[in-house]
């Protein structure tokens, strides 16, 4: 559709929780911008693990947002609510979303938004928001990332870890990853990361170990949790830094508290999506900063996987949960 006056759209929404089979076309009402917020016509959105969990039911719409899924998208700007003046009617944009991205409109926060940057298209601008916002707040806001240290990012070939491996190399860093297969961990060396260790038939604690002389690194981006805490203490250096922003191995794991005591080790975590609109825009205020330049540059891209249309948002979901892919899968809204 292409008039946001209009009173409907396609969503794709989950009626019951369930496998990728619950996603479902719907009609929902065309929403309107409130103060503050600006409506956005959807030309893609970005899929995340979060989708995922939200569609089996473990991962609900905070209050106010709509019930369907999807955390990131890019498009035009269709109209603005009161007091938005950083944006005009029919700019090209991306934006992190509290929820309701799989639409053909959505309505967000202005602080939210941001515009695409350089030359990249609508299908490379989705894969933007929920990963950067993630790698920077976590990795350089709680991480402490500083000149000279490194970095082990597990799950590398991931929306996250390719933004991780990226970013963090084109700032001077020395960056490991994991990876589940020897064709994800040569992927992982392809953006920059010095080692990929396949964590299915290696030790990442002794490869660290080896790679680092011993030393460790300085800081660790963890989105399995489970067996991986006890493991990713070990590979940490002396004051180091255990940032966990996903639970895919368990949420529960042991900790080494004399480790933690004598190596004034720190573990930090977060997750993005509760946050305040007012932390959201500080973040977004720091990627346009020190984040989109890169972008804009061509220092450090998105990686788009697969493509899928909005109506096979079903089979774009079975193809995250194979971990089959690497980098972002995206639906084409327009």
């Amino acid at each position: 559709m292409s008039d946001p006056a209009a009173r409907l759209m396609k969503v794709v929404d989950v009626p019951q929780p369930g496998g990728p089979e619950a996603l479902v076309l719907a009609e929902r009402p065309v929403p309107e911008p409130a103060r503050g917020e600006v409506l956005i016509k959807v030309a893609a959105a970005g899929l995340n693990r979060a989708d995922c969990l939200q569609r089996r039911g473990y991962y609900p719409s905070p209050s106010g947002a709509p019930s369907y899924p999807g955390l990131e998208v890019s498009g035009t700007v269709a109209s603005l609510g009161d007091g938005v003046t950083e944006f005009k009617v029919g700019d090209a944009v991306c934006a992190l979303l509290q929820g309701g991205g799989y639409a053909e409109y959505c309505r967000v926060d202005a602080g939210q938004v941001l515009p695409i940057p350089g030359s990249l298209d609508m299908i490379q601008a989705a894969a933007l928001p929920e990963a950067m916002f993630t790698v920077w707040s976590n990795v350089f806001q709680f991480g402490r990332l500083q000149k000279g240290e490194t970095l082990l990012v597990h799950g590398g070939s991931s929306g996250i870890g390719v933004a991780a491996i990226q970013l963090a190399v084109a700032r001077g860093h020395t960056v490991f990853a994991t990876a589940g297969s020897d064709d994800k961990c040569r992927f992982c060396e392809s953006l920059g990361a010095r080692r990929a260790i396949d964590y299915k038939t290696e030790d990442f604690v002794a490869e660290i170990a080896k790679q680092t002389e011993g030393r460790g690194v300085n800081v660790v981006l963890d989105m399995v949790g489970g067996s991986y805490v006890a493991r990713n203490l070990q590979v940490l250096a002396t004051e180091g830094r255990l940032v966990m922003i996903a639970t895919q191995g368990g949420a529960k794991g042991e900790i080494d508290v004399m480790r933690i005591m004598q190596q004034r080790l720190v573990i930090t975590g977060s997750t993005l999506r509760p946050r305040s609109a007012e932390f959201k825009r500080s973040i977004r205020d720091q990627l346009l900063q020190n984040v989109w330049p890169l972008l804009a540059s061509g220092r450090i891209q998105p990686v788009v996987d697969s493509v899928f249309a909005l109506a096979e948002a079903s089979r774009a979901h079975a193809l995250m949960e194979s971990s089959e892919h690497k980098g972002k899968i995206i639906l084409a809204v327009i």
